[in-house]
């Protein structure tokens, strides 16, 4: 399958992945970060996409995950040995660790896949365009630098806010680049998901989500924060606000 190019989605900040699923590069004077690591079949995207800045992939400073699932790490393991640190909410490193497999034990779903399935078969290709991507099969990352709470990671060109939006899985975080108005919202808050056929805010289906129920309270943590452009793991960008982002995933609900 083709992947779309790169498209910037804001001064110096270059959105990757595919239809599926959402990844982001920052150019900063400091240095280049991630925002998640997409799957391994993006890295010829990834490469493209530095070739053309004139950067190696070495000027990758830091990936940011906002969490442990296989779709946001697979490239995490090629750019910490290409010299970037990755850094994860702690109670998502054992996902890293122990491979992407483990999130079924490390960040169970509330929900099996099965029902949504019926209702809506297409929805299959999701975790087959995964497979195919080979997210399922990249080697376990040891060694990531963790938080263990809302922190501003100095060590990080720019010098972004991790917040932790626990629910997703436990440890999922955002990150706000706040002289730039920038919030990477990661699966904590989606534009589009596609086992509930949603399109526009929302938390993600139970069959993906750890703990609903504590995902509707983190997005109390979100209207807290300021942003004129949220980007998420998945769907379109959003710049409507943080509040009416929150508010419109409280309306649509758990599913």
């Amino acid at each position: 399958m083709s992947r779309p190019a790169p498209t910037q989605v804001a001064p110096g900040v270059h959105r990757l992945g595919d239809h599926g699923v959402n990844f982001y590069l920052i150019e900063d004077p400091d240095g280049l970060v991630l925002v998640d690591a997409g799957t391994p079949a993006h890295l010829m995207q990834l490469r493209t996409l530095l070739v053309g800045l004139g950067r190696p992939v070495a000027n990758v400073r830091a990936v940011l995950l906002t969490h442990g699932h296989a779709d946001h790490t697979g490239l995490a393991h090629t750019l910490q040995e290409a010299g970037a640190d990755l850094w994860i909410h702690e109670r998502d490193a054992a996902i890293l660790r122990d491979g992407p497999r483990s999130a079924m034990r490390h960040a169970r779903p509330e929900r099996s896949m099965l029902p949504y399935l019926l209702r809506r078969p297409s929805a299959l290709a999701l975790p087959l365009q995964l497979a195919r991507a080979g997210a399922f099969t990249t080697p376990a990352v040891q060694g990531a630098r963790v938080f263990d709470a809302d922190q501003v990671l100095e060590d990080v060109p720019g010098a972004p806010q991790a917040v932790v939006l626990p629910g997703h899985t436990p440890g999922s975080t955002a990150y706000l680049f706040t002289g730039r108005g920038l919030l990477f919202t990661g699966d904590a808050l989606v534009t589009a998901d596609g086992f509930s056929d949603r399109t526009g805010p929302t938390i993600v289906s139970r069959c993906f989500t750890h703990d609903s129920r504590a995902a509707l309270t983190a997005l109390d943590r979100l209207d807290e924060l300021t942003a004129d452009l949220l980007l998420p793991g998945h769907g379109e960008p959003f710049t409507e606000g943080v509040r009416t982002a929150t508010r419109q995933a409280r309306r649509f609900g758990v599913h």
